[in-house]
């Protein structure tokens, strides 16, 4: 898997964090665990997932900047 597909994959988990974030700031209702049960094994997986996905899509800002240079050569 080359790495622009897995930049995809980590930003669309990270993107359905963002979402039940909002859900649980706006209705407080999460969606993870409704879906998973309340803090059960699998949504604390789920969870941490998402936060290592965040994590690593700090490294996207260096990347964005360098792919932006390197077009305008």
């Amino acid at each position: 898997m080359n790495t622009k597909m897995f930049d995809y994959i980590v930003l669309s988990f990270v993107i359905i964090g963002a979402i039940n974030w909002g859900l649980i700031g706006f209705f407080r209702f999460d969606a993870i665990a409704a879906i998973f049960g309340g803090m059960s094994w699998i949504s604390r997986v789920i969870y941490a997932i998402i936060g290592i996905g965040g994590i690593y899509t700090l490294t996207l800002f260096g990347r964005i900047d360098n792919d932006n240079i390197n077009r305008e050569r």
